[in-house]
């Protein structure tokens, strides 16, 4: 196997990531990754093992040189919050927009194998048709959605005006092990694997019939690993997910049924940007890179809680 870029690779998807290619049998994993969202403990085990950049993917003359000749870039960079893309755009903006053509740019003149974009099903916006399939018109409603689509854009531009291979992958809501529940960005499930562990009430924003389609975290990793390898998928676009959708309400509940509690949720205002309901076709992923789901919400939800609690003695 040979060189293996990851972007982002200290952050909660990435950090996963890396340890699946090691497990894989990588022996040339670079992880660029400037710490703004992600931690080097994340990778604290696997530390010997890489080659850890700190580098900011906006910064060109700093990524080219770590990206050349790779076999297979994966960027996951990004500042990964709706929110805080409304609260404060434009460092979102130049991370997620700008930062990712600098990426692009630097593995086609790299002469990088393929590149694999986290995507965002953001980019389906409030669209009330469900399940999401690739082939629905994008509408995205947060400033976040439109950077996360424009990064697809860019990937296929690159695909077909300069041959660079590309593949994006539209994540869906990931959750499990060293998400940071410790941001008001945080996504919802590392917010309520604290709030159950310390037997307290999560706060749900709206009324908490929203529902996801809650994908964890290692079968995000698969999928990933399989999009690197698969073939005829140049350009295209993929839905990451696990073909399910829960409601807040349902996850809250699976969680108090796990620990045997009953702890009433407190109710907030509805978030700006917040689409309804979310839910992933995933014929494509599953006919073009042999996408095989392995995770119940509830085992990912027992394996995170494992994990919580093992990380705090």
């Amino acid at each position: 196997m040979g060189k293996y870029v990851v972007t982002g690779g200290a952050g909660f998807i990435g950090s996963a990531l890396v340890r699946g290619l090691l497990a894989a049998g990588a022996r040339h994993v670079v992880v660029i990754d400037n710490l703004l969202t992600g931690k080097e403990k994340n990778l604290e085990e696997v530390r010997s093992q890489i080659d850890f950049q700190r580098a900011d993917i906006r910064d060109y003359s700093a990524i080219a040189p770590l990206i050349e000749g790779a076999e297979v870039v994966f960027h996951l960079a990004a500042i990964p919050s709706v929110p805080r893309s409304i609260e404060d755009p434009v460092p979102s903006h130049e991370v997620n927009v700008d930062g990712t053509f600098q990426v692009l740019r630097a593995a086609a003149a790299g002469g990088v194998g393929r590149v694999v974009y986290a995507a965002s099903s953001s980019a389906y916006g409030g669209s009330e048709i469900l399940p999401k399939v690739e082939t629905m018109a994008p509408a995205p409603q947060s400033p976040y959605a439109v950077q996360k689509l424009a990064g697809e854009y860019y990937a296929q531009v690159f695909y077909r005006c300069f041959g660079l291979e590309t593949v994006s992958l539209r994540y869906f809501n990931v959750y499990g092990p060293r998400q940071d529940p410790s941001s008001p960005y945080s996504g919802v499930i590392s917010l309520f694997i604290r709030a159950i562990a310390e037997r307290r009430a999560p706060t749900i924003f709206g009324d908490g019939e929203q529902s996801r389609d809650f994908t964890y975290v290692e079968d995000v990793v698969d999928a990933t690993l399989k999009a690197a390898r698969a073939r005829g998928v140049a350009g295209k676009v993929y839905n990451a997910g696990n073909g399910n959708r829960y409601t807040l309400k349902q996850v809250w509940q699976t969680l108090e049924r796990i620990e045997g509690v009953e702890i009433a949720p407190v109710y907030g205002p509805p978030r700006a940007g917040d689409v309804r309901h979310s839910q992933a076709d995933v014929t494509a992923a599953v006919t073009d890179l042999g996408l095989q789901p392995r995770f119940s919400l509830e085992e990912g939800l027992r394996r995170t809680l494992e994990w919580w609690r093992a990380e705090r003695g």
